[in-house]
């Protein structure tokens, strides 16, 4: 029993790894482009390019499917509105100068979201996902709405982020998603998978800030940890992006 638990474990360590190379590749170059100077290039613009070169390879090598770069270029786009959103009303900056900069973002900020979809796609493919009891699309697709306007809406109104947080439990409570490791089915409740994407996010925004990707307010004099409470925020938009997927995938398995 223990020994196959382990090998379970070691199975899903090792495709958990492969599917998270392109956050991995982000992260190495935010560091490494810390540490060593470019000389004739910006920092983000170095960045952008070896992001669009990973996102070649990962294709040319069938890492990525052509289904699924369409859903990280949508992940991109999406990313990008908020991105220049969010630094127009000072929520966080991108300090240093680039010539791929608009509206003072960097293009290659919408990778950061798109390596969300590519870890999300991977895992899905390589884990054999497979969710119970979604909710119906007329109530999962608006809710999904309501959660990326609440981003851009929160400074004018009301932030109610914790009402469609409850509203999530309510809507979710009996979806569970199912995940095959070697031979062995897996089930979890779906809110949870939420959350635990949501926190490792989080974590991987403290290393990305360490490392210069973007900075807070609070951050710019010296870093400090992100506040806990984006945890929230990083769970509502892996809500976005796993109902994104999913709703793509249960529209190709209709056609």
């Amino acid at each position: 029993m223990l020994k196959n638990f382990l090998k379970d474990l070691a199975y899903f360590t090792y495709h958990q790894s492969l599917s998270c190379i392109f956050p991995v590749v982000i992260f190495v170059t935010l560091a490494l482009s810390k540490i060593i100077h470019l000389s004739g290039i910006p920092r983000y613009d170095f960045i952008l390019i070896v992001c669009l070169v990973t996102q070649y390879l990962m294709y040319k090598f069938g890492l990525e499917s052509k289904d699924e770069i369409k859903v990280i270029c949508l992940f991109h786009i999406i990313g990008l509105l908020l991105e220049l959103y969010k630094v127009n009303f000072h929520s966080w900056s991108y300090p240093e100068d680039a010539w791929s900069k608009i509206g003072g973002v960097p293009l290659y900020s919408g990778f950061m979201y798109a390596s969300v979809a590519s870890y999300i796609c991977q895992a899905w493919r390589r884990f054999d996902l497979k969710i119970i009891n979604w909710p119906r699309s007329y109530v999962a697709i608006p809710l999904g709405v309501m959660i990326y306007l609440n981003f851009f809406t929160h400074h004018f109104i009301y932030d109610v982020r914790w009402l469609l947080m409850a509203a999530l439990f309510v809507v979710f409570y009996r979806t569970v998603v199912q995940f095959t490791v070697r031979h062995n089915h897996y089930k979890m409740p779906i809110v949870v998978s939420f959350l635990l994407i949501g926190f490792f996010i989080w974590i991987a925004e403290n290393i990305a800030t360490y490392f210069g990707a973007w900075s807070y307010p609070n951050q710019e004099v010296a870093w400090t940890i992100v506040h806990f409470g984006k945890i929230s925020s990083w769970f509502l938009l892996v809500v976005i992006s796993i109902m994104i997927v999913a709703q793509l995938k249960l529209f190709y398995r209709e056609q």
